[in-house]
Parts: structure tokens; C-alpha cells; sequence
């Protein structure tokens, strides 16, 4: 695939996530009268059932990232050039910001909006230090071994770390930076956002840095 049609589906599957989480969250606030258990679990359904369904239909295309720490990995790793990477942190920039204005736009809320949704403890930064350093681990691991398993690996791990991690998994630059403009049940107010994308980078790399030693002198056919 050229650059540009792989730039679009990146863009096209990070808004269409990113109108995943922030529709969700305000659909599952409003039906759970009050129930925050009950919006989560919305949430977090949505959420990786779509992400299932966007990385089957867009993975053959653009490789799926939609999130610039997979796309930093694979610039790291060799398997995107840097000119490349680029362009797709772009695009999903802007498929982020694109899917959080989309989702208001469908609910009737102001397109633009600043989150008053404080998440400043060290135990939602380590949340993201884990949610992210479990995501990349899990891709990294499965390109190696069952890749065909990439999309339920990646949206099986997301659901089940919107429960375990006390940040609710953003794991996501893209998706941190513009869920500050929701002023919803998916928001994280501005000044919470150096945090997490900070936890995000370090997870990212760790996760990377272990992914190398533990497949050191290993061979595809070893999981066979």
C-alpha cells in the first residue's frame, strides 16, 4: 500500500476509536443512572470489540497502529522507516481529535470541550506504565509467534486493562491527548496528560527492551 492510503486508514481508525470510547462512555453514563461499574463495563466492551473489528479491516492496510507508541516500536524495531512513522503519529493525531469531535457531535455536546477529569496519582501513572508496557508486549510477542492472533490478542489485553489498572488503560499518546477535550466519562483533564503520556513512553520502552531479550536466540518455528 502507498503512504497515503495507509495514512488515511490510520487516521480513519483512530477517530473511528477514539468515537468508540468517548460514544461509548457517554452512551453507558447515561443508561447506568449513576452506576459507574456499569458505565466501565459499557466502556470497555465497546471498546475492544471495535478495535477487534478496525484492526481486521484496517491491518492489511496500514499495519493498524493507530497509537504513535506502536509506531515509534516499529520505527525502533526497523520494520516502519522513520518517514513513515511520521506521517502515521500524524495521522492518528489528528483521527483522534477528529473521533472525539464526531462522538460530541452525535450526542449533542459542544464539539470542543476541556476535561475537568483529574487523574495526577502516581497509581494512575504506573497504571499506564503497565497498561502500555502489556500492549506493546503482547504485539511485540505475537509478530513473532501468531501473528493471525494480533487483533483478539491486542483487544482482549485493552478490555481486561480497562479493569486492572486504576488509569483504565489509555495506553495511547494519540488517544491521551485527545480525550482532554471531552468533558465526559472518557476524559482526562489537561494537566493530567504529561503523566500519562510520560507512563505511556516508559511503558512502551520497556516493553520493547525485555520483547528483545526474551525472544534472543529464539526461532518462529520454537512455538510450533
Amino acid at each position: 500500500m502507498t503512504l497515503p492510503r495507509a495514512a488515511v486508514a490510520e487516521a480513519i481508525g483512530t477517530a473511528l476509536l477514539l468515537a468508540i470510547v468517548v460514544g461509548s462512555g457517554i452512551m453507558g453514563e447515561r443508561l447506568a443512572q449513576g452506576n459507574a461499574a456499569i458505565a466501565l463495563l459499557a466502556n470497555s466492551i465497546a471498546t475492544g470489540t471495535g478495535l477487534y473489528a478496525l484492526i481486521v479491516i484496517l491491518g492489511p492496510v496500514s499495519g493498524a497502529h493507530f497509537n504513535p507508541i506502536v509506531s515509534g516500536v516499529s520505527i525502533w524495531s526497523g520494520r516502519l522507516p522513520l518517514r513513515c512513522g511520521v506521517v502515521y503519529i500524524m495521522a492518528q493525531i489528528g483521527g483522534a481529535f477528529a473521533g472525539v469531535a464526531a462522538a460530541h457531535a452525535m450526542f449533542g455536546l459542544p464539539i470542543v470541550q476541556v476535561s475537568a477529569h483529574v487523574r495526577l496519582t502516581y497509581g494512575e501513572g504506573l497504571g499506564e506504565v503497565l497498561a502500555t508496557f502489556g500492549l506493546i508486549l503482547a504485539i511485540l510477542l505475537a509478530l513473532r509467534f501468531r501473528v493471525e492472533s494480533i487483533p483478539i490478542v491486542v483487544a482482549a489485553f485493552i478490555t481486561s486493562a480497562y479493569w486492572f489498572t486504576s488509569s483504565t488503560s489509555f495506553a495511547n499518546p494519540a488517544v491521551t491527548l485527545a480525550r482532554a477535550m471531552t468533558d465526559t466519562f472518557a476524559g482526562i483533564s489537561p494537566r493530567s496528560v504529561p503523566l500519562f503520556v510520560a507512563g505511556q513512553i516508559l511503558g512502551g520502552v520497556l516493553a520493547a527492551w525485555i520483547a528483545v531479550w526474551l525472544l534472543a536466540g529464539t526461532d518462529k518455528t520454537e512455538s510450533d
